[in-house]
């Protein structure tokens, strides 16, 4: 066996046992023995004249009876931590500029007209709450306090309870029979009993109102009728008297102070007509038409006009059978 493989082996030997015994003193002395022994025996070998060696044991340093601890050193790669960084970039809003325009208001001018106004009264107040109401609609105004109304198909004659106005070939009659009309003509009227059924011309006798309109007063109160009393039927009464005494005390309607009068009528030489025209004015003889009260025309038939007749603007009243009226302004053959 060739030396080097010897010492190899012998080597391996000792370090187990140095493994076995390092860690106590005894067991690094017999190492440290054997190492020296085993140098002296190699000294032939290698042609080196024997020599002895003494070794002092005592020169050995022997290993420290406590061994230090191995410290780990960790090695710390350093991270790097890269921070994103936001820059504000201000943005410059143009900001708009609003310009007022001052506006001149005008003020409107209120011109106050004086109106006629009457006490505060709850004029229905007066009309009875425990009589019957019939409900039916105007269709026909035959004069200023006089209607017929159709109640579940059937037609009467209704008479307004407490006034009384002109009739239709008096002074002032046309003008209440038109407001009248205005008032109540095809509306829904409700009718109020107060004591009596019908009159002795067999005319229901009734307070007349369309919706909150008191037909019988309003007529009163703008000067189209007189108040009248016809008893029982009194209800009202009071309630019409005061608005009469108003409406006169304000000289409205009936009590104007001044009426413009129909002008007289003009003869003029008559053409050759039937009956007795009489020639002069106003009605002489009995076939005289009342439409034509200040004049005397016959009556139709025939129909005349007014180049068959000796009159010019004459008064003329509903229903006016020769048609003598063509404007309708209570005037007769103005021309």
């Amino acid at each position: 066996m060739k030396p080097q493989k010897v010492f190899l082996l012998m080597g391996i030997a000792l370090l187990v046992t140095m493994a076995c015994k390092l860690l106590t003193p005894e067991g690094f002395a017999q190492f440290a023995t054997a190492v020296a022994n085993t140098q002296i025996a190699q000294t032939p070998m290698i042609g080196l004249p024997p020599t002895e060696t003494s070794v002092d044991l005592e020169d050995v340093p022997y290993p420290p009876t406590e061994m230090p601890a191995p410290t780990a050193t960790r090695k710390t790669t350093p991270t790097i931590t890269l921070t994103p960084t936001i820059t504000d970039t201000a943005t410059i809003t143009p900001t708009s500029t609003v310009t007022f325009t001052p506006t001149q208001s005008q003020t409107p001018t209120i011109t106050l007209t004086p109106t006629v106004t009457l006490p505060a009264i709850d004029v229905a107040a007066c009309v009875p709450d425990d009589t019957k109401r019939e409900v039916g609609i105007v269709s026909k105004v035959v004069d200023g306090d006089t209607i017929e109304v159709t109640i579940n198909g059937e037609v009467f004659s209704v008479r307004y309870i407490g006034i009384n106005t002109p009739e239709m070939g008096d002074y002032f009659g046309v003008y209440s029979a038109n407001k009248n009309s205005e008032l109540v003509s095809w509306q829904w009227v409700t009718l109020v009993k107060d004591v009596s059924e019908t009159d002795r011309y067999g005319r229901l006798l009734r307070y007349v109102f369309v919706g909150d309109v008191f037909v019988n007063y309003e007529l009163v109160r703008q000067g189209f009728a007189e108040a009248t009393n016809y008893p029982p039927d009194e209800s009202c009464e009071k309630v019409f008297r005061e608005a009469a005494v108003q409406a006169r005390t304000n000289q409205i309607g009936l009590w104007k102070p001044t009426v413009t009068p129909v002008p007289p009528p003009i003869a003029v030489p008559p053409p050759s007509v039937g009956g007795d025209s009489g020639g002069s004015n106003g009605q002489s003889g009995g076939n005289c038409d009342p439409a034509y009260p200040t004049v005397c025309i016959p009556p139709p038939p025939p129909d005349l006009d007014c180049k068959d007749i000796p009159y010019r603007r004459f008064q003329v009243n509903p229903p006016d059978p020769h048609r003598f009226d063509g404007d309708h302004d209570g005037i007769g053959c103005e021309s």
